[in-house]
C-alpha cells in the first residue's frame, strides 16, 4: 500500500488536471477547490511517507537498491527499444526533497487565489510542473529522470511569458533558453554513461557497480557537473536567476527558488559526484574558485538593487553557493550541510517570495524607495518578512543557522587551502546579508507612508496560514535537527563512501 501511494505522489496532479478538462474557466472557484483539496492530499500522503521512511532508519531496504536503502522501490520495464525502466525509490535524502516540493507547491497554489488570467491554465501547469519535480526527486532511472527533469523548463516559460510581471517573454525565454543549455550537457553525459559503463543498462545503481575511465570521467564529469549546476546559479550561469525571478508570479518564483533550483544541486550530488568521484576529487577545488562571487559579490549585487524580487534571487545566489561549498568539501559534515540546505534553503525561498508577492499584489510596486511605513497596515505580513530576513540571516533557531554551521565545519574539514579562504569568506559574507536584509526591511516597514498606501489591508487567512506554515517548517528544522540530520546521513553514506574509495586526486 505504501509503495502504491508512493508512485502515486506524480500521478495524483497529472490526474487533477484531467479531472479539470471538464470544467469551464469561469467557475474559477470550482477549480480552486479541486486543485487545492489535490495538493493538500498529496501534502499529507508525502509527510507520512517521509516519517515512515524516519522511523525506518537502518532497517533493511530492497537488495536490487544497492548501494542506497531505498524505500517503496519499484522497477519495471519501461521502453524496451532504450532498455529503460520506471524505476523510482526514496532514501530519507529523496523523501525530504519531496516534503519541500509538497510543502512549497502547497504554499504555491494557496498565494494564487487571485492570479490574473485563465486560473484554469495556470492551476494546470502548476500541477504539471509539480509532477516533474516529483519525478525527479523519485527516478532512479537516467532516462525516467531526464523526462521529468527536461518537463520543467516548458512549465516555467509557459507560466512566466503568460502571467508573469515586467519584461515577462524576455525573463521566461531568458530562463528557458539558459536552462536548455545545462539540459543538452546533462543529454550528452548520459549517454556517454551508458556506453562507456557497457552494462547496457540506464539503471543509476547498475553503472555504479563499474568503475568509469578516467578520460571519459575528465570530460564527463564537468559536463555533467557544470550542467546541473546551471539549474542551481552557480556562477557563470547564475545570469538567468534575478530575471527570471522579476517577472515571474508568486506561485512561480515560490517553485523556480524553492525546489526547482534544487534540483541542480541534487543531480551533482545524486549522480555526477556519485558516479564519477575520480573526476570529482579533481574538479572540485575549481569550483570552489568560482563560489567567489556567489557567496561573496552576490550579497554586493543585492545591496544595489532597490527592487524586491532581485534583492531575494541575488540572496538566493549566495545561499546556493554554500550548498556547494559543502558538496566540494567532500566530507560527510559537508555533504549532510549542503543537503540540509537544500531543504532550509527551498522553505527560506519560499516564504521569501510568497510575502513579497502578497505585499506587491497590495502596493503594485516592488520598489523599496516607493514603499515605507507599510507595517502600520500590514503587521503580519511586515513580520513575515522581518523572520524570512532573519532566517535569511542564519539566526540561531532558524534551519539556515543548522544548515550553514554545518556547512562551514565541513568545510574547514577539507585539508585545502583555497576552500578554507573562501569558507572564510562566506562566514564574513553574512555580515553584507544583514546589510542587505535590514536595509531592505527598514526602508519598506518603517518610516512615513505614502498617502496611497493609507487603504492597504492585512494578509487575509490563506495567506496567513501559507506564512505560518513556512515559518513553522524553517523552525522544526532550526530547533530539532537531529531527525532531519540522521535521514541525510544514511543517503550520503553510500555516495561518501564511494567517493572516499575512490583514487586520490592528483596535485596538490
Amino acid at each position: 500500500m505504501e509503495t502504491v501511494l508512493f508512485n502515486l505522489i506524480w500521478v495524483i496532479p497529472l490526474l487533477t488536471v484531467l479531472a479539470c478538462i471538464p470544467i469551464p474557466a469561469t467557475c474559477e472557484r470550482a477549480l480552486r477547490t479541486v486543485h487545492t483539496a489535490s495538493v493538500s492530499f498529496v501534502l499529507l500522503v508525502v509527510c507520512v511517507l517521509t516519517y515512515r521512511v524516519f522511523a525506518l532508519g537502518a532497517a533493511p531496504a530492497d537488495p536490487a537498491s544497492a548501494p542506497f536503502a531505498l524505500r517503496f522501490f519499484t522497477d519495471i520495464p519501461w521502453l524496451n527499444a532504450f532498455n529503460a525502466h520506471y524505476i523510482v525509490g526514496a532514501d530519507g535524502l529523496n523523501m525530504l526533497l519531496l516534503a519541500l516540493t509538497a510543502f512549497i507547491v502547497w504554499a504555491g497554489v494557496l498565494v494564487s487565489y487571485k492570479i490574473k488570467g485563465n486560473q484554469k491554465v495556470f492551476f494546470a501547469l502548476i500541477q504539471l510542473l509539480a509532477t516533474s519535480v516529483y519525478g525527479v526527486y523519485m527516478s532512479f532511472d537516467l532516462v525516467l529522470f531526464f523526462v521529468f527533469y527536461e518537463m520543467e523548463a516548458l512549465c516555467m516559460y509557459l507560466m512566466i511569458a503568460c502571467y508573469g510581471s515586467g519584461r515577462r517573454d524576455y525573463g521566461g525565454k531568458k530562463l528557458t533558453l539558459t536552462l536548455a543549455f545545462g539540459s543538452s550537457m546533462i543529454l550528452a553525459t548520459l549517454f556517454g554513461l551508458y556506453f562507456e559503463s557497457g552494462t547496457g543498462s540506464w539503471s543509476l545503481m547498475e553503472i555504479s557497480k563499474v568503475t568509469l575511465p578516467m578520460d571519459f570521467q575528465m570530460w564527463a564529469f564537468p559536463l555533467m557537473f557544470m550542467g546541473f549546476a546551471v539549474s542551481s546559479s552557480l556562477f557563470p550561469f547564475h545570469f538567468w536567476s534575478p530575471d527570471g525571478h522579476s517577472a515571474a508570479p508568486t506561485a512561480v518564483s515560490m517553485l523556480a527558488a524553492g525546489v526547482m533550483m534544487k534540483m541542480g544541486a541534487y543531480g551533482c550530488l545524486r549522480f555526477a559526484m556519485f558516479l564519477m568521484p575520480e573526476a570529482a576529487k579533481i574538479w572540485l577545488p575549481y569550483v570552489v574558485a568560482l563560489l567567489i562571487f556567489n557567496v561573496v559579490l552576490g550579497p554586493f549585487i543585492a545591496i544595489r538593487h532597490k527592487d524586491l524580487k532581485y534583492i531575494t534571487a541575488y540572496s538566493s545566489i549566495s545561499h546556493l553557493g554554500l550548498i556547494f561549498l559543502g558538496l566540494a568539501a567532500l566530507t560527510p559534515v559537508g555533504l549532510r550541510g549542503a543537503s540540509l540546505q537544500m531543504i532550509s534553503h527551498g522553505f527560506l525561498t519560499g516564504l521569501f517570495f510568497a510575502t513579497i508577492g502578497m505585499i506587491y499584489e497590495r502596493t503594485h510596486t516592488r520598489d523599496i524607495t516607493e514603499m515605507g511605513g507599510i507595517m502600520k497596515k500590514m503587521p503580519f505580513l511586515g513580520v513575515g518578512f522581518v523572520i524570512a530576513g532573519f532566517a535569511g540571516l542564519g539566526l540561531p533557531g532558524f534551519s539556515g543557522f543548522i544548515a550553514e554551521s554545518t556547512i562551514f565545519i565541513g568545510a574547514f574539514e577539507q585539508d585545502s587551502t583555497l576552500t578554507r579562504i573562501v569558507t572564510v569568506l562566506a562566514i564574513l559574507s553574512i555580515t553584507t546579508t544583514a546589510v542587505y536584509i535590514l536595509q531592505t526591511a527598514n526602508r519598506m516597514l518603517h518610516g512615513p507612508m505614502p498617502a496611497k498606501f493609507q487603504t492597504l489591508t492585512d494578509g487575509c487567512f490563506r495567506e496567513k496560514l501559507v506564512i505560518v506554515v513556512l515559518v513553522f517548517c524553517l523552525l522544526l528544522i532550526g530547533i530539532f535537527p537531529r531527525p532531519f540530520a540522521d535521514m541525510l546521513d544514511l543517503s550520503i553514506a553510500p555516495i561518501f563512501e564511494k567517493i572516499s574509495a575512490a583514487a586520490p586526486a592528483v596535485g596538490g
